[in-house]
């Protein structure tokens, strides 16, 4: 499986209609019964939560994706998991399918105001994550946060876990399942860090962040389990789907033994 060698300097590849997308998660929710709830409604910025109930939940599993807008495997392996439908029974699900959807009209990592989301969930200003702050802060806690990006520089794919208390790692789980549609990144450094077979384990205090991704927000408040899932941009975009599916379905599957 080839490099298209397409990204130089930045994404240069294929963007999507996010308006048609979001359509088509709509009724893939509707037609499987998941809740669904609009958190902002501004023009064209519409931002969205589908949550899904069961009788007698073990688990409680919370799912983002489209936060940076030249990743568009993210809202797509989101929309392939709904219309799947595929889900542990023991398990709530919570799915935010599309956290900057101005960026994919731009198809830009940034906000239509130039703003990366990603980088404001301690001091947050801009009205999405305002609004998205405020309706995490609504939910309950939950057992494990999965966030599906892209990474336009990267050879393969990785996952970024942050487990403070040490709980059973899905890490490996999740790359091992990965690697059975998709490269692994197997660099010993990752973003600046240390990582072993396509893992960044970090022992990160993010007070010690001048800027919050999510995941931070997520780790701080909402769990003691998250995991960024990064699909290599410069492969098709069919294999970047397949490999965040591939990465979800491991979590799902670790979550329903």
């Amino acid at each position: 499986m080839q490099r298209l060698g397409k990204n130089i300097g930045k994404y240069l590849g294929e963007g999507i209609d996010i308006h048609r997308v979001v359509a088509d998660m709509q009724k893939a929710a509707d037609d499987h019964g998941w809740r669904r709830e609009d958190f902002l409604q501004t023009g064209s910025c519409q931002l969205l939560a589908l949550t899904r109930k069961v009788a007698e939940p073990v688990k409680r599993i919370y799912i983002s994706a489209g936060i940076h807008g030249d990743e568009p495997a993210g809202p797509l392996a989101a929309l392939q998991l709904l219309q799947e439908n595929q889900w542990p029974a023991n398990a709530d699900i919570w799915l935010c399918p599309c956290l900057n959807p101005t960026g994919f009209t731009r198809n830009s990592r940034e906000n239509a105001k130039g703003i990366d989301l990603n980088r404001q969930y301690l001091n947050p200003g801009a009205e999405e994550t305002v609004a998205h702050i405020a309706w995490l802060e609504k939910q309950p806690t939950f057992d494990v946060c999965l966030c599906l990006h892209e990474d336009w520089e990267s050879a393969g794919f990785y996952v970024y876990e942050l487990n403070p208390d040490d709980q059973p790692s899905l890490a490996r789980a999740i790359v091992d399942r990965v690697a059975e549609v998709c490269p692994i990144d197997m660099s010993p450094v990752i973003e600046d860090r240390p990582a072993a077979g396509g893992i960044i384990n970090p022992k990160v205090d993010p007070r010690s962040r001048p800027q919050w991704a999510e995941a931070f927000y997520l780790i701080t408040n909402k769990t003691r389990l998250s995991y960024t899932l990064e699909a290599p941009s410069d492969f098709q975009l069919s294999t970047r789907v397949a490999a965040l599916v591939a990465g979800v379905r491991a979590v799902l599957d670790g979550v329903a033994k």
